[in-house]
C-alpha cells in the first residue's frame, strides 16, 4: 500500500503546476523531432493554420491549437513520431498601418507582437517543436521564397501582364475585391478606381484540370470544402460565339462571348459588356453619359457578393451586333454585373432562361422570348413572367433546333457555329491566374530588376536575398519602396546599365502557400531539404477555419505542384487530411447609447418575472443583451484567453473548448461553462488525492507501463471498476480517432463518476489495485486534453518516478473486460411486455426460458393457460404464445 507523508494538498494549484510541467517538457525535449525521421519511424505531421501576429491570441486561436494539440499528443502516444511546429504569417498591411500610426518600423511592431503571442501560446501547454519556429518576415524565409519565385519563372509558371485592378488613389495600392466596401477602400475610404497595371502572375490556370480532378482523391477533406474549391475552379462546357458588329468600332468587327447555354441563342435579347471592355471604352470616348456610367461601374465593389447584391444597371452603348444564325440586330449594353476578368468580358442575354438577364430586361423594357418549353407545356401559351424558366425541356422558337432536348440542342448549335466559322465548343475555367503584385513595403520583395534595354531580368542567385531596407519613410502615401532614395537603383545584371528593382512585393498568400514545407527543414540553405520534405509531407492533419477553404488551400495545392515541377519536392498534394473547426461565439452587449460593450463591462441581474437583466458595471445604465454570434473585435463580444488562463488555468480552457460541442460546429463561450470545467479539474485532483490520503491504493510496479494493470482475477466491485476503466479506454480511443473530442470528454466524465462510486467500496477485495489502475488510466486518457493535470495526477500516484505521461504509450483495453457479462432481455406474452430479466451472457436458452417464466407478471399473464410456443431472440427478447 502507498504510504505518502505528508498527504497531498486537497486542491490542484494549476498556477504552480502548469509552468512547472511546461518547463519539464522543454528541458527533456519531449516534442522535438529530427528533420529526417529514422527509416523505421511512423511519421505524423500535425499542423494548424499559423496565426497573423496581431499582438494577442483570441479564443479562435485557443480552439484551433487545442484541437491540433489533442491530435498531436494522442498520435505521439500511439507510437508515431509527431512533428507539430509553429510559425507566424507576419507580412501584410496591418503592420504598415501600425507603422504609419505609431511612427515605428513594421518589423518592430511585428516582432513585439510575436513575442507576446508566443508567450501566450506557451501558457497553453501546446506540444510544439519550437525549434522550428520562424516568421514569414524573416529574411531567412522570404529569401528562400525569392528562389522559388525565380525557379517558377524559369519553369514558365510566372508571367508579367497587364490586368485591371482595384486602385485606391489615397493609399496608392491595389486592393483585393474583398477590400472594396461600397465602392471605397476598406482603410482609406477613398472611391476606388479600376486601373490597368502591369502585374506579376503565377500561372495557376495551367493546373486547373489537375486541381479539380485531384479533389476526388482527398478523402479526408470535408465535402463542402471540396465543393467550394470545385466551384471556384469552375469547369464549364459551352461555346465561344463571335457576334459581328453591325458597323465596325475603332477597327473592331466582332465581339466574342462565352456561354454555357448555346441552346438558348435564339432567345437572345441583348449583348452586355463589362465597363473595362474595349466597346465600353469606345462608347465612353464618344458619349459623356457613357463615360460617367463606366466611371460609376469602376467605383463599384468587384467581389461576387457585391455584384450579386447591387442593383443591376446598364447603359445602351448605341452599338449593335448581328445574330450568328439569322442576322437580326441586338443592342450592346454596358452592364455593371459583367466582369472583365471572367470569360471574355461580354455575355449574351437570354432573359427567359436566366434570372439576372430577366431582371435586367424588365428594367430596360427589352424583349423576352422563351425558347425552352417545359415538359407538358403549350408552345402557344407558355410565357415567362417575373421568374425565369431554368429547367430542362424541349427547344422551340429556335429554327433548326426546334424539337430537340437541351443537350442535343447544345451539340447542334456548336456544330453549326463551327461550320459557319462563327464559334466553337470549348471547356472554360472560372479560375484565373493569381496576381501576386502588391504595392506595399511590408512584404516579400519580388526578385526582379527592370532594364530599359533588356526588360525584366531575374535577380542573380549570388545577389539573393533581396532584403527590405530598414530606413523607409511612411510619411508619404503609397509604397515606401517607390520613393526610397537608393534601394531600387541597381545595375542590370545582363548589360550592366542603370536599372531599377521591382518595387512591388508579394501577396501575403504566397508566404502561406509553402510554409508547411519549410517547417520540415527550417534551417536549410535552400527552400527545402528534399530528403526532409519528402519524408514529412504531406501534412497528415491540417486544421483551420472554413474561411480559408478556397484561396489559401487552393494556392497551397498549386504551390506544391509548382515545387514538384521545379524539383523541390516529390508530392503534389500538401494536406492529406483537413479539419475545419467551428467559430467561438458569445453574447453581444450594447449600452443605452448604442455603443458595444465588452463582457467584463457588464453585470447581470434577474427581473421580477425571472428574466435576465444587464447593466453597465458600477452604474444603473441598462444594457441590451444581443444575440449569440461569432466573437469579433468590432462588437467587443470577445474574451481574453490570457485572463481565463490566469483565473482558471490552461487545462480548464482547453477542457471547456473541447467539451461544449463537436469541434466542427460553432460553440458558445460562457462563464458558467468555464467555471464548471474548472470544478471538474479540481474533482479529478481530489479523486487522486483522497485515494492517496486514505492509504488504500495498491502499488502496481512497474507504474506507468502496460504491465502496470491490476490483477485479472478481481471480482465484485473491483471487477466492475476494472470494466469501467477498460471500457473508457476503448471509448476514448474511438472518440479521439474520429475527432469526436466532445465524446471523449463525456466518457471521462462518466469514468470519474465510476471512480467516485468505487470509493464506497475501498475495502473490497482487489479494490486497491483496481482504483490504482483506474486513477492512472484517468491521468493517461485525459493527457491529450488536460496535459498538465495529467502529469500532476500521475506524479501523485508515483511521487518518486521521473516518468512523464507525455512520453507514455497509449493504453490498450483488455478485450476480456469489454465483454458484457450480463444481458437484459424483454419478456413478452402474446407480444405485450410483461417483465425484463437480466441473465448471464452465456446462459442457455433453457435457463433463459426458466427465468422468464418464473417472473410473477409473466405467470399472471399466462392465466393458467399452457404455453404453446416459446420464442427467443438472442440479446433482445423472449416471447411466449399461450
Amino acid at each position: 500500500m502507498n504510504d505518502i507523508t505528508p498527504p497531498p494538498p486537497a486542491r490542484h494549484d494549476f498556477a504552480a503546476a502548469e509552468p512547472r510541467w511546461q518547463a519539464e517538457w522543454d528541458s527533456r525535449g519531449v516534442f522535438a523531432v529530427p528533420d529526417v525521421p529514422p527509416a523505421d519511424a511512423r511519421k505524423y505531421y500535425v499542423l494548424e493554420m499559423f496565426p497573423y501576429p496581431s499582438g494577442k491570441i483570441h479564443m479562435g486561436h485557443v480552439r484551433n491549437y487545442t484541437l491540433g494539440d489533442v491530435v498531436a499528443r494522442y498520435k505521439r502516444a500511439r507510437g508515431h513520431l509527431v512533428m507539430h511546429p509553429m510559425g507566424w504569417d507576419a507580412f501584410g498591411l496591418p503592420a504598415e498601418n501600425a507603422a504609419r500610426e505609431r511612427g515605428i518600423h513594421p518589423g518592430q511592431w511585428t516582432y513585439a507582437n510575436i513575442a507576446n503571442m508566443r508567450a501566450e501560446l506557451k501558457r497553453m501547454g501546446l506540444s510544439l517543436d519550437w525549434s522550428r519556429e520562424f516568421a514569414t518576415c524573416d529574411v531567412a524565409y522570404y529569401g528562400q521564397q525569392q528562389k522559388l519565385f525565380l525557379d517558377f519563372w524559369k519553369a514558365g509558371l510566372v508571367e508579367r501582364k497587364e490586368s485591371w485592378v482595384n486602385w485606391d488613389p489615397v493609399d496608392n495600392t491595389v486592393l483585393a475585391n474583398e477590400q472594396v466596401i461600397d465602392g471605397r477602400g476598406w482603410r482609406s475610404g477613398a472611391l476606388v478606381e479600376k486601373k490597368k497595371l502591369s502585374q506579376w502572375f503565377l500561372s495557376i490556370t495551367k493546373y486547373a484540370p489537375d486541381l479539380l480532378e485531384a479533389l476526388g482523391g482527398l478523402d479526408r477533406w470535408p465535402e463542402r470544402v471540396k465543393l467550394m474549391q470545385s466551384n471556384w475552379i469552375g469547369r464549364s462546357e459551352g461555346a465561344r460565339v463571335r457576334f459581328k458588329l453591325a458597323a465596325p468600332v475603332e477597327g473592331t468587327e466582332e465581339v466574342e462571348v462565352f456561354t454555357t447555354r448555346p441552346d438558348t441563342l435564339f432567345g437572345m435579347s441583348f449583348l452586355a459588356v463589362a465597363a473595362e471592355h474595349p466597346l465600353a471604352a469606345a462608347a465612353a470616348a464618344a458619349n459623356p453619359a457613357a463615360a460617367e456610367f463606366v466611371a460609376e461601374c469602376r467605383r463599384m465593389g468587384t467581389s461576387e457578393a457585391a455584384i450579386e447584391q447591387a442593383e443591376k444597371r446598364g447603359f445602351d452603348s448605341g452599338f449593335r451586333v448581328k445574330h450568328p444564325f439569322n442576322g437580326r440586330e441586338y443592342p450592346v449594353w454596358i452592364a455593371n454585373f459583367v466582369l472583365m476578368e471572367y470569360g471574355t468580358g461580354a455575355i449574351f442575354g437570354c432573359p427567359a432562361h436566366d434570372q439576372r438577364d430577366l431582371d435586367f430586361a424588365r428594367k430596360y423594357a427589352l424583349s423576352v422570348t422563351p425558347v425552352v418549353l417545359p415538359a407538358g407545356g403549350d408552345a402557344a401559351s407558355f410565357a415567362v413572367g417575373d421568374i425565369a424558366y431554368t429547367d430542362d425541356g424541349t427547344i422551340y422558337n429556335s429554327d433548326f433546333l426546334d424539337g430537340l432536348a437541351v443537350p442535343a440542342a447544345k451539340r447542334a448549335v456548336i456544330e453549326r457555329l463551327e461550320g459557319l466559322g462563327t464559334g466553337n465548343g470549348v471547356v472554360n475555367w472560372r479560375l484565373r491566374d493569381w496576381g501576386v503584385s502588391r504595392q506595399r513595403y511590408w512584404g516579400c520583395p519580388i526578385p526582379v530588376i527592370h532594364c530599359d534595354d533588356c526588360g525584366a531580368q531575374p535577380v542573380p542567385q549570388d545577389q539573393l536575398p533581396v532584403v527590405l531596407p530598414d530606413d523607409v519613410d511612411f510619411s508619404k502615401p503609397g509604397n515606401p519602396l517607390d520613393h526610397h532614395p537608393s534601394w531600387k537603383h541597381v545595375n542590370c545584371p545582363s548589360c550592366g546599365k542603370a536599372a531599377r528593382r521591382e518595387t512591388d512585393t508579394c501577396d501575403t498568400f504566397v508566404d502561406s502557400s509553402w510554409y508547411f514545407a519549410r517547417f520540415c527543414s527550417p534551417g536549410a540553405e535552400a527552400p527545402v531539404t528534399r530528403e526532409a520534405v519528402n519524408a514529412w509531407l504531406p501534412v497528415d492533419q491540417y486544421i483551420g477555419g472554413i474561411e480559408h477553404a478556397i484561396l489559401h488551400l487552393l494556392y497551397s495545392r498549386f504551390f506544391t505542384r509548382a515545387m514538384q515541377a521545379t524539383g523541390h519536392l516529390g508530392v503534389a498534394e500538401p494536406f492529406a487530411g483537413l479539419f475545419t473547426q467551428g467559430m467561438v461565439q458569445h453574447e453581444s452587449y450594447k449600452g443605452a447609447d448604442g455603443r458595444w460593450l465588452y463582457p467584463e463591462e457588464v453585470e447581470f441581474g434577474t427581473a421580477a418575472d425571472g428574466s435576465r437583466t444587464a447593466t453597465v458595471k458600477g452604474t444603473n445604465e441598462a444594457v441590451t443583451i444581443g444575440r449569440i454570434e461569432a466573437m469579433s473585435k468590432s462588437k467587443r463580444n470577445t474574451i481574453d484567453p490570457g485572463a481565463i488562463i490566469a483565473k482558471y488555468g490552461a487545462d480548464t480552457a482547453r477542457w471547456f473548448i473541447l467539451a461544449d460541442n463537436p469541434p466542427e460546429r460553432d460553440m458558445e463561450w460562457t462563464e458558467s461553462g468555464v467555471a464548471g470545467a474548472f470544478r471538474f479539474t479540481q474533482r479529478l485532483y481530489r479523486l487522486a488525492s483522497n485515494a492517496l490520503a486514505s492509504n488504500t491504493l495498491a502499488a502496481l510496479p512497474p507504474a506507468g507501463t502496460p504491465g502496470g494493470e491490476a490483477p485479472g482475477g478481481a471480482t465484485g466491485a473491483a471487477r466492475k471498476l476494472r470494466q469501467a476503466t477498460h471500457r473508457t479506454i476503448a471509448a476514448v480511443t474511438e472518440a479521439l480517432e474520429s475527432f469526436a473530442f466532445n465524446v471523449a470528454v463525456a466518457r471521462i466524465h462518466e469514468f470519474a463518476n465510476a471512480i467516485g462510486e468505487a470509493e464506497a467500496h475501498a475495502s473490497a477485495e482487489g479494490m486497491g489495485a483496481a482504483r490504482r489502475e483506474a486513477l492512472e488510466m484517468l491521468a493517461r486518457l485525459s493527457a491529450p486534453m488536460m496535459p498538465h493535470l495529467a502529469e500532476e495526477l500521475f506524479s501523485l500516484l508515483d511521487p518518486g518516478s521521473d516518468s512523464l505521461v507525455a512520453q507514455m504509450p497509449w493504453p490498450d483495453a483488455d478485450p476480456a473486460l469489454l465483454k458484457a457479462e450480463t444481458v437484459t432481455l424483454a419478456v413478452q406474452v402474446l407480444g405485450k411486455l410483461r417483465a425484463t430479466i437480466e441473465v448471464a451472457a452465456g446462459a442457455s436458452e433453457a435457463e433463459i426460458f426458466a427465468l422468464a417464466e418464473a417472473e410473477e407478471n409473466v405467470q399472471r399473464a399466462f392465466a393458467g393457460k399452457p404455453v404453446r410456443k416459446r420464442i427467443h431472440v438472442p440479446g433482445r427478447v423472449v416471447n411466449f404464445v399461450v
